[in-house]
């Protein structure tokens, strides 16, 4: 056992929530403890965590009491051989104590597990070096060493693509939504918001608006290919298809997003830049085409199609092999029957009934029955 007193740091619970409560401490000063007790009990709004003592020894130097809020990589206490080992543990040099993670300048939206933290800590790794996405483990830390010290670089840093990067071209309320969306992801770095009608340094969300369509190519040329479009077109579906148009032109990719609490069967196909929002249900075998937003609670039932653009507004329920054209709006909790063809630009109005074929560009009624008798 070393002789000097081996301190006990507050983990990282959630990678994006960095501070804890203490709601309990099983330990009190001068305390003999052993390898595997309780020392604490942590809470975050996400999950409850113990900290369990990693060693034998006596508790030396305790920081905190019950009810105090503390951040990952505080000091918690010292584990020492001997009750009055504190000044030790109170003068021990800087390079003895690992950094803690306010010093390691986390990153925000990193995944990263609390052993590969104490790795990175012990090993003086600068975590800003590390990708936003996939979750670094202890053994992907490990890999990383091997390749700095063999080759001087990471492989990542040096792409001019960030993989994790993404822009939201947008700002309005479908934007915001899809905002959350992103973050409750946990996958994608949101650089900012473009929009034509916001002004460069606004913010949206805690987001910064970065300027008009007029600043894709800058930041495609500084490696960020990915967006969502976030131009719902309702009145006019010709806004958002053109907002796809410019994207597209500047190099952007649209990948699909779907939020975690929806529903998406595993023989469904989904396109690019579709979007399936909170609470939707995608049945078996449907095809969810180019640019198609499904919104909240929506429910598309097996063998559906969607086609490009076309737009499932909030509690909207569409019946089995049901087929929506191009460009084509159902209201707000509207219903279509099974076997329907909606053809394109059509609209359903909100709270109608579709019980029969409906021509492109027609227009229900909202709360109407159609056909009309």
């Amino acid at each position: 056992m070393s002789n000097k007193p081996t301190p006990v740091f507050i983990p990282l619970l959630n990678p994006n929530e960095p501070e804890a409560i203490l709601v309990s401490v099983n330990i009190s000063e001068g305390q003999h403890i052993s390898r595997g007790q309780v020392l604490c009990t942590l809470e975050t709004t996400k999950s409850v965590a113990d900290v369990i003592a990693e060693r034998d020894g006596f508790v030396v130097g305790l920081s905190f009491s019950v009810g105090h809020t503390v951040r990952a990589g505080e000091t918690l206490c010292y584990l020492a051989n001997s009750p009055s080992a504190y000044d030790s543990a109170n003068n021990l040099p800087e390079e003895s104590i690992s950094l803690n993670l306010k010093e390691l300048n986390l990153p925000k939206n990193l995944r990263i597990t609390q052993p590969a933290i104490d790795y990175a800590v012990e090993e003086m790794l600068d975590l800003k070096q590390l990708p936003i996405g996939p979750l670094i483990t202890k053994s992907f830390l490990k890999n990383y060493m091997e390749k700095t010290m063999n080759k001087n670089e990471f492989p990542l840093i040096q792409s001019e693509f960030d993989p994790s990067a993404l822009i939201i071209f947008g700002g309005g309320g479908h934007g915001k939504m899809l905002i959350d969306l992103v973050r409750s992801l946990k996958v994608y770095n949101i650089i900012g918001i473009v929009d034509d009608g916001l002004q460069p340094g606004d913010e949206v969300m805690g987001l910064p608006v970065l300027g008009n369509t007029g600043v894709l190519p800058e930041m495609a040329s500084k490696g960020v290919k990915l967006a969502l479009n976030a131009v719902g077109g309702i009145g006019d579906i010709s806004i958002r298809i053109e907002v796809f148009k410019k994207l597209a032109e500047n190099g952007f990719v649209c990948p699909p997003v779907v939020h975690p609490s929806a529903i998406v069967e595993t023989s469904s196909i989904l396109s690019p830049g579709v979007q399936i929002l909170a609470n939707a249900y995608i049945g078996s075998q449907a095809e969810i085409r180019f640019g198609v937003i499904v919104n909240t609670g929506a429910i598309i039932s097996h063998d559906c199609i969607l086609d490009d653009y076309s737009i499932i507004s909030p509690g909207a329920v569409i019946a089995g092999e049901v087929q929506v054209g191009k460009g084509s709006l159902v209201g707000m909790a509207a219903t279509v029957n099974i076997r329907t063809k909606i053809g394109d630009k059509a609209r359903i109005g909100n709270g109608a009934t579709v019980k029969a074929d409906v021509p492109a560009s027609a227009v229900v009624k909202a709360g109407s029955i159609w056909p009309v008798t």
